[in-house]
């Protein structure tokens, strides 16, 4: 039987979500990484995980498939047994997520369902499914956004399925903490990464004047983000609950 901790981290393959899952092995947790079309990037992490000496598995998952989620949980399940012989993990940070850039005027239902499924009714559904597989004393992260406190046009529909993360995220600390688990929320600002398209990596005209909206001058980067992330699965956070934590520099302050 295995008395290491173990976190699940949705998204894992790339940018933000690798950086958490490699920033948490170095921590000295296992994980359990997810991914939607980047299999062999996911088995990269898998190995960079293992060169740290824990243990990892990739799981495949698509959050905007709302129907599928029983069978991640079942897949979790036969995960956890076959590679660690337990049946429960300790923190789950639900980071897998959808970008666009699209105006208010100009959104959809078809995307505004997509959204809906990715970045709220998934995370909020797959929360309470994965529950049975939680030890006492562990942890949910949920991962938001600086937009939900500060407005950037064209992303009323991503901020708002964050927002709504963020009340969810209250209601999860308040109503498991009676099971030992805390839950809290990361919220990242502008970060270089290849999410929502690079529309930060690959636009220096935007880099620049997000960069120059922060005191520190820049933007962030994946491990500005991770780290805090892991943080937040050690006994070191056991008193940080039902909190908001925005990691962006000071941008907007």
């Amino acid at each position: 039987m295995s008395t290491t901790k173990i976190a699940l981290v949705t998204g894992g393959s790339r940018g933000l979500g690798k950086d958490m899952a490699l920033n948490i092995a170095r921590k000295g947790l296992d994980v359990i990484i997810t991914y939607r079309s980047q299999e062999k990037e996911a088995g990269e992490v898998v190995k960079q995980i293992e060169q740290t000496g824990r243990k990892a598995a990739a799981l495949y998952l698509d959050m905007s498939d709302f129907s599928s989620l029983d069978s991640f949980v079942n897949e979790t399940g036969k995960a956890l047994q076959s590679k660690w012989g337990v049946s429960t993990l300790d923190y789950l940070v639900n980071n897998a997520g959808m970008g666009a850039t699209v105006p208010f005027e100009k959104v959809t239902e078809a995307l505004f369902n997509d959204f809906l499924n990715v970045h709220y009714k998934g995370i909020y559904f797959l929360t309470q499914k994965m529950l049975p597989h939680f030890n006492k004393d562990g942890g949910i992260i949920n991962i938001s956004t600086g937009t939900t406190r500060f407005t950037n046009p064209g992303y009323s529909v991503y901020a708002s399925m964050k927002g709504a993360v963020e009340v969810f995220t209250k209601y999860l600390a308040k109503e498991l903490g009676a099971k030992g688990i805390r839950a809290n929320v990361v919220a990242p600002g502008p970060v270089e990464t290849d999410f929502n398209s690079g529309a930060i990596q690959g636009n220096p005209e935007m880099k620049n004047r997000l960069s120059s909206l922060s005191p520190l001058g820049r933007v962030g980067r994946a491990d500005d983000i991770g780290s805090v992330v892991a943080f937040l699965c050690t006994e070191d956070a056991k008193w940080i609950n039902g909190q908001r934590i925005e990691v962006s520099g000071g941008i907007n302050g």
